[in-house]
């Protein structure tokens, strides 16, 4: 904005990254709120001819860091929960993890499970068609007005303290998720917070589903083909665009 930029000429293809966490409504809800968060501070601030600059695109992606080593297929209960939620908030499009996040990279099958998840939500629970699921129910709403109000408070401390950049050199927002992450790490610990499988419904015995192996070759093959590159390549052009891209980062 400050080169002069209007606002309808890049704000319509701006779009965001979501996380979702287990709590169904507080998640929904933190989601309605930011997309009215966004319309409200975008029209007030810029008065946008192109109705799009005020809509939030948005992308979410479950919670990894909720997903459980112990117990992995009750993974496939956190992950469609949090998966509803994104979908009942409006999120755009939707990254599901699969269920043995926690062990390793995910095998066909807990992939093919990540994958039906969102096809079951899409083509049989009826909430993709409707524009706004929960809209209307008290205890949303209100969730929704509270985060909406500590989101723009949020916002305006950072802005007093001279801009994301700023807040950023001070060390609040890496603050801010570190007390986050210690209070729940506390609340699991003390069992205030219940987690299955870990301080709840533990098991003293449970079997591991089949977890990928990894190629030991892949890694050799990979630098035999890296190694051929390299030996068919100018080398003196391959400097000259590695220059070029190196010094054109150079301060971001």
């Amino acid at each position: 904005m400050k080169s002069g930029l209007d606002i309808d000429t890049f704000a319509p293809r701006l779009s965001f990254f979501f996380n979702c966490h287990n709590d169904f409504f507080e998640e929904a809800s933190k989601f309605r709120a930011a997309r009215k968060l966004w319309h409200d501070l975008i029209t007030e601030r810029y008065s946008p001819k192109n109705p799009k600059s005020a809509m939030l695109r948005f992308h979410t992606q479950v919670a990894g860091v909720s997903l459980t080593a112990q117990q992995p297929l009750n993974n496939i209960a956190r992950v469609t929960i949090q998966a509803l939620a994104a979908v009942c908030g409006g999120t755009q499009s939707l990254h599901t993890n699969s269920f043995d996040e926690a062990l390793g990279l995910p095998t066909e099958e807990s992939a093919t499970v990540a994958l039906r998840t969102q096809q079951i939500i899409a083509e049989e629970s009826g909430v993709a068609s409707v524009v706004d699921p929960l809209g209307g129910s008290y205890f949303v709403e209100m969730l929704t007005e509270e985060i909406y109000q500590k989101s723009l408070e949020k916002i305006l401390e950072i802005e007093k303290m001279g801009g994301s950049m700023k807040a950023i050199e001070a060390g609040y927002q890496q603050r801010e998720i570190h007390e986050t992450a210690w209070a729940h790490l506390t609340e699991v610990e003390s069992g205030e917070r219940k987690i299955v499988g870990i301080n709840h419904g533990v098991l003293d015995d449970e079997e591991m589903p089949p977890l990928l192996k990894p190629d030991p070759e892949l890694g050799i093959r990979q630098s035999e083909k890296l190694a051929k590159l390299r030996e068919g390549r100018n080398s003196a052009s391959a400097d000259f665009s590695i220059g070029i891209n190196f010094n054109g980062s150079e301060g971001y």
